[in-house]
């Protein structure tokens, strides 16, 4: 591929609803620009850019793919993101890369959630847009019921440029709202111009007057001319349109149809014309040398080399590669570059661009570029830059995955197998985490959803060839004592020769501190247990909260206070006084009325106003306690509620069908409260089963 410059590339990121077409316009750009042969589709597994196995089987995009296209004499790096919630990540990852955005709308539906998240995220990254109103030659598509619905959600920033032309339910053409012209579709997305149909000319005038006063509100002179009654021109309608969709202040409005490469020329056309090259965003890191600001600018004349990681794609089958978007400089095949994360230099022997799943060789890449190179042992996010200018930028914010399950191997020994393959699928996805659970011996796997945890089995078994089963997680109980007792053990035992004697009498209390699992005192007088048995009979204490017996949970809150007993001067050792301890501490604390606790999130549900009193129904249903609601001020409702732990499980699953995908939730452990009487003795039954098997 040729080596292309700043001024001539740009980066977008293809964002929207689950099902919106965005794969299926990578396809459409791909065919028409020549890199393929073939419209490949999604439902036959043929794309360019959903190259994945799972993906193929599914029918929908779980990773980001970069397919870079030439549009005239620009390249367009298009990142094709995945719209389904549980791989947020992925989209976060691409518009981190990105400097603008195309945001697919249905036209055959109302605006979905996906479009709303897709427009935060472009919110959160200070990302230009285009919106592309997709499915245009369905039955039933309509533009402007569409462009009225975004323009309630986001204001007079909405401005269509185009407008469709349907005939007998059919996509034909489009009304250019700039120029005051017509066009039909041709041959693979070619046009020929037509007379603007009567039956548009009400909506073309309102359009036109809509960009005017969006084009007038970029310039004081324009303003003037505006309310002086004058014509702008298309020229200087375009280099306002220029301007004002680079900063956010103007998002136009385009149709077309993938399939039918319809619209697809001229999205293109308006990805160059209109979104900005990488100079114009600004990017800042730490000069770690000087310990100052360092302001990238996406400047190639700059003699510092810098990128950064944004994306790792690590294969059994291809390797590892690190997607890697160049800030400063120029990077070329045969550069050493130096990573501040692994404190080491790295040699830079190939480098290159992505197509969909092929890698093509490179010699260099200028600032704003994207590209890879294999066999990094860098991490997304990572920077790389010059041993003699070490720069570092931020690192990236992605989700918090919420969703765990436990995982279990179903073939005995893949445990490190598994282990393993975990590792290298948590390098590609930022939002999986694979914990080690020591206390309930119990591996757990965290994601965005029951989605995305399935797909990750699937992944370990169609991959890396070892299978597990995904289960419900054991929760983190601990037990405690209410009351107070006092008990007197005495461990006996003579089988010839030295024989075996300890006994203490001891009381057991709460200590009042649920942080620390047991407070040990004595206060023996007139040497009843020698002192150099006193710490035998606290590492018999010490022993028996690890696991306590009323449901095998470890134990805090325990106060034991060694008062009495008796020792034999020839049979008496440590061992015997940790083991009467140790059935001291049993029989006392089952004596105390033992309770079990469990563990009490604070947890946040972010709702659109209209699902609050569902969602606050649901969290009655699961033992919750309401705290409060907040507005955000952006028409949903904050509610904040202290949730058992326990009833948290498969919670994703249930706020998405409550809201529609609008829901968004997170929590953290607050503390430990004791479980109703109905709870504990169901968790006491099944761990009692448990050990029985």
């Amino acid at each position: 591929m040729n080596v292309y410059k700043t001024d001539k590339i740009r980066n977008v990121v293809m964002l929207g609803h689950g099902g919106a077409g965005k794969t299926s316009l990578v396809e459409a750009m791909a065919y028409l620009t020549g890199i393929t042969t073939r419209m490949g589709n999604v439902a036959d597994g043929t794309t360019i850019s959903d190259y994945d196995q799972e993906e193929q089987k599914r029918k929908f995009s779980l990773s980001t793919s970069v397919v870079p296209v030439i549009c005239k004499d620009t390249k367009i790096n298009v990142l094709d993101a995945p719209g389904y919630f549980d791989f947020v990540g992925e989209a976060e990852e691409a518009a981190v890369a990105a400097d603008g955005a195309v945001i697919l709308v249905n036209g055959k539906s109302d605006i979905e959630v996906g479009t709303m998240k897709a427009w935060s995220l472009c919110d959160k990254n200070n990302l230009p847009r285009i919106l592309f109103v997709s499915n245009m030659d369905f039955d039933h598509a309509n533009f402007a019921k569409v462009v009225d619905e975004l323009k309630e959600l986001y204001g007079t920033k909405i401005t269509p440029v185009q407008i469709p032309i349907r005939e007998n339910d059919k996509f034909v053409g489009y009304v250019d709202v700039v120029k005051k012209t017509a066009c039909r579709f041709a041959d693979k997305g070619t046009v020929k111009d037509c007379p603007v149909p009567d039956d548009l000319a009400d909506q073309l005038d309102d359009y036109y007057n809509t960009l005017m006063e969006a084009v007038a509100e970029t310039d004081e002179e324009l303003m003037d001319r505006f309310f002086e009654g004058d014509e702008f021109t298309a020229e200087e309608i375009i280099g306002a349109l220029k301007t004002s969709v680079a900063d956010g202040s103007i998002v136009p409005v385009l149709a077309g149809c993938s399939l039918n490469l319809q619209g697809v020329n001229e999205l293109m056309a308006d990805i160059v014309g209109y979104l900005p090259d990488p100079s114009m965003r600004e990017l800042t890191g730490t000069d770690l040398k000087n310990d100052g600001e360092f302001a990238a600018n996406y400047d190639e004349k700059k003699a510092e080399k810098s990128a950064f990681i944004f994306k790792s794609i690590v294969d059994p089958f291809i390797g590892k590669y690190s997607l890697l978007k160049v800030a400063s400089g120029v990077i070329t095949s045969d550069d050493t570059l130096y990573s501040a994360d692994l404190e080491s230099e790295v040699r830079v022997s190939k480098l290159y661009v992505f197509q969909g799943s092929k890698p093509l060789e490179v010699k260099e890449l200028h600032a704003g570029d994207i590209g890879a190179i294999g066999k990094l042992d860098c991490a997304t996010g990572d920077t790389l830059s010059t041993k003699a200018a070490p720069v570092r930028y931020a690192k990236p914010e992605f989700s918090v995955p919420y969703t765990y399950k436990r995982y279990v191997a179903k073939n005995k020994g893949d445990d490190d197998k598994i282990s393993s393959a975990l590792a290298k699928l948590a390098q590609e996805d930022m939002t999986l985490r694979a914990v080690n659970d020591a206390e309930n011996r119990q591996s757990l796997i965290y994601g965005m959803g029951d989605q995305h945890l399935d797909i990750i089995a699937s992944k370990l078994l169609t991959k890396y060839k070892v299978e597990i089963d995904l289960e419900k997680p054991k929760v983190a109980f601990r037990e405690t004592l209410r009351k107070n007792s006092d008990v007197d053990s005495k461990y006996k035992k003579q089988s010839g020769g030295h024989g075996q004697y300890g006994h203490v009498k001891m009381k057991f209390e709460p200590s009042g501190d649920l942080e620390t699992p047991y407070v040990f005192e004595q206060i023996v007088v007139g040497g009843a247990v020698p002192k150099n048995y006193f710490p035998a009979v606290e590492k018999g204490i010490q022993d028996s909260v690890v696991k306590g017996p009323l449901a095998g949970y470890p134990v805090v809150g325990v106060k034991a206070v060694l008062y009495d007993g008796s020792y034999h001067p020839v049979d008496s050792s440590e061992m015997a006084f940790k083991t009467a301890a140790s059935q001291a501490f049993k029989k006392g604390f089952m004596e105390a009325s033992p309770v079990l606790l469990e563990p009490i999130a604070s947890m946040k549900v972010t709702v659109p106003d209209k699902f609050t009193g569902d969602v606050m129904g649901d969290l009655n249903k699961r033992r919750g306690r309401v705290l409060g609601m907040n507005p955000d001020h952006h028409g949903n409702t904050i509610v904040e509620a202290d949730v058992p732990m326990s009833e948290l499980y498969g919670y994703s699953t249930q706020l998405r069908s409550m809201t529609g995908g609008a829901g968004d939730f997170s929590y953290e452990f607050a503390r430990y409260e004791q479980a109703p009487a109905d709870v504990q003795e169901k968790e006491v039954k099944a761990r009692a089963e448990e050990n029985a098997e």
